[in-house]
């Protein structure tokens, strides 16, 4: 092209010639919608600090909870924590979960029966706390393949369907599951004693011919519905809880065996009840008070 100035020309060559170097821009991912903290077991981290704040005011003006040996719970590993079971709406499981998180940081399962799972949206509320159904393999995965704190209650719903006059004596622990759970996972158990939660929700009569055509393990009348009516179903007794964590006691046998002494995971067994019992009646003894300890 005769007519075009030159020095437009090189302009152009030199743009296409000369390369650029420019800083590489990598974009940022964006939010999957998808994306949430609840883990395997349903367990929510967000839920489970929502929970604990509400839960908060209960546990430190309700309830007034104090602890005693919470050294004893390891900082890290495996640990199965066994205690005492009371109140027709169980009143233990939440004071104890939240004490060990908030003191101590760690996450604990609660491991309860079937019948949790089969309840319409508190089943999943259940869940998202940290709520386990209670057996052999999510105990094992939990305590020896994830190395968490669970949290089981020997005595069942014979515990809490107890009657008031029967408080603090506590019933058989089963054939010894959790006995051997511990062993094949080769973790300890850690006995815990509460206080408290007898007098949080006492039952005073169980209406047994209500219980199977209900699909329930036990139907009670508990004071706290004699005093507040439909409210006392979900409203404790502002008793004072007291929580003693006893020593660790670790079994001399090897995790992963096909089988173990069934008279060796008895008498484990039997000894753990009785040192919760002890703690007990040690703890009873020094109380002055129901309301204020």
């Amino acid at each position: 092209m005769p007519n075009e100035p030159r020095s437009s020309v090189v302009r152009t060559t030199e743009r296409a010639l000369v390369p650029v170097s420019l800083p590489a821009e990598v974009p940022e991912p964006l939010d999957d919608p998808r994306r949430s903290d609840v883990d395997e077991w349903g367990r929510s981290e967000r839920f489970r600090e929502f929970v604990r704040k509400v839960y908060e005011p209960m546990y430190r003006r309700w309830f007034r909870v104090e602890w005693e040996g919470l050294e004893h719970i390891p900082a890290e590993g495996g640990a199965l924590l066994v205690s005492n079971h009371a109140a027709a709406v169980p009143s233990d499981a939440p004071a104890i979960m939240h004490g060990i998180e908030t003191e101590l940081g760690r996450p604990v399962y609660g491991m309860a029966e079937y019948i949790f799972r089969t309840l319409p949206v508190l089943s999943t509320l259940w869940a998202r706390s940290g709520g386990v159904v209670a057996n052999p393999h999510n105990a094992y995965r939990l305590l020896r393949e994830q190395g968490q704190l669970a949290l089981v209650f020997p005595e069942g719903t014979k515990g809490t369907s107890k009657l008031y006059s029967e408080r603090y004596k506590l019933r058989r622990f089963g054939r010894g599951g959790f006995v051997e759970i511990a062993m094949r996972a080769g973790v300890p158990v850690i006995p815990i004693a509460v206080m408290g939660a007898e007098e949080s929700m006492p039952t005073l009569l169980n209406l047994g011919a209500l219980a199977k055509p209900l699909g329930v393990p036990y139907v009670p009348i508990t004071a706290n519905m004699l005093m507040f009516g439909p409210l006392g179903l979900a409203l404790p007794f502002p008793a004072k809880f007291k929580i003693r964590v006893l020593e660790p006691i670790h079994f001399d046998v090897a995790p992963d065996q096909p089988r173990y002494s069934k008279s060796k995971v008895m008498d484990h067994s039997e000894e753990v009840r009785e040192k919760i019992q002890e703690a007990l009646y040690d703890m009873l003894r020094t109380r002055r008070s129901i309301w204020f300890g």
